[in-house]
């Protein structure tokens, strides 16, 4: 019923649209038509039709180009891929950069499991060729990287070993070679951008403990108070309402504090 309930949603935004829908990638599941859901749940293709279309996308509290992140970010995390293509799609239509994608991508392999991150990959690489999208619009493995502020990151560094050290060296190790003083570096994906994948995924999958710190960061990224709260909106449709509201208090503490 969930990827009926998403394909439903992400058909009407299509038909609403007038757009053609995308080429299935080889060995995928091909998106419903209307007369499938209709068949089925005719309410929750007017629920998408009404609800999805007629108000979530054109709320003003999260730009259409940052409503992309959060749903693409969603679906990656939760490894739905049949709705992938037509989201790609829309992502570029909507100002995300094919660069940005390929970071989101691999952003989501450490926030969400590297088997996620590798089943988006025939969908964005369908929707690149169908959009003629060559590897000068990727990014490069390596290369440059945004500066480190070393302070804040030798504070966090610090406290993680001391905590988790003696228990798993690798984990820390990896926390802070790769992620904090690599991942979070790459410069294809803007830090307020890579901190709104995350915050997305943490909700998407329910993963509540680890939202404090990384909604902090998000906001100290630049990410404002009233598009966290959208956030929430948001994802309640593509992840399911017990998601979204069992993160609601944890988002309200951090903003609560944030503003004493």
């Amino acid at each position: 019923m969930r990827v009926l309930a998403a394909a439903a949603f992400s058909f009407c935004l299509l038909a609403q649209a007038n757009a053609q829908a995308p080429t299935t990638p080889e060995g995928a599941k091909p998106m419903l038509t209307s007369q499938d859901i209709r068949a089925i749940a005719p309410a929750l293709e007017r629920y998408a039709q009404g609800v999805m279309l007629g108000d979530l996308w054109k709320r003003p509290g999260l730009s259409p180009r940052d409503r992309s992140i959060v749903t693409l970010a969603a679906l990656i995390a939760r490894d739905q891929t049949i709705e992938l293509p037509y989201y790609l799609n829309l992502a570029i239509d909507n100002g995300v950069k094919p660069a940005e994608i390929s970071e989101i991508i691999t952003h989501l392999a450490f926030y969400t499991g590297w088997a996620n991150a590798m089943n988006a990959i025939p969908a964005a690489s369908e929707v690149f060729r169908s959009r003629n999208i060559g590897a000068d619009q990727i990014p490069q493995a390596s290369g440059p990287n945004l500066p480190l502020d070393e302070a804040a990151e030798s504070q966090r560094a610090s406290r993680v070993e001391q905590q988790f050290g003696q228990i798993t060296p690798s984990l820390v190790q990896y926390t802070t070679d790769v992620l904090f003083r690599d991942l979070w570096l790459r410069p294809g994906l803007a830090p307020r951008d890579r901190s709104l994948v995350t915050v997305s995924a943490l909700v998407a999958t329910g993963q509540v403990a680890q939202i404090t710190y990384h909604l902090n960061r998000a906001m100290d990224n630049g990410l404002k108070r009233e598009e966290a709260g959208e956030l929430l909106g948001h994802l309640a449709f593509y992840t399911g309402w017990p998601n979204a509201f069992s993160a609601a208090p944890v988002v309200k503490d951090v903003i609560d504090k944030r503003l004493r």
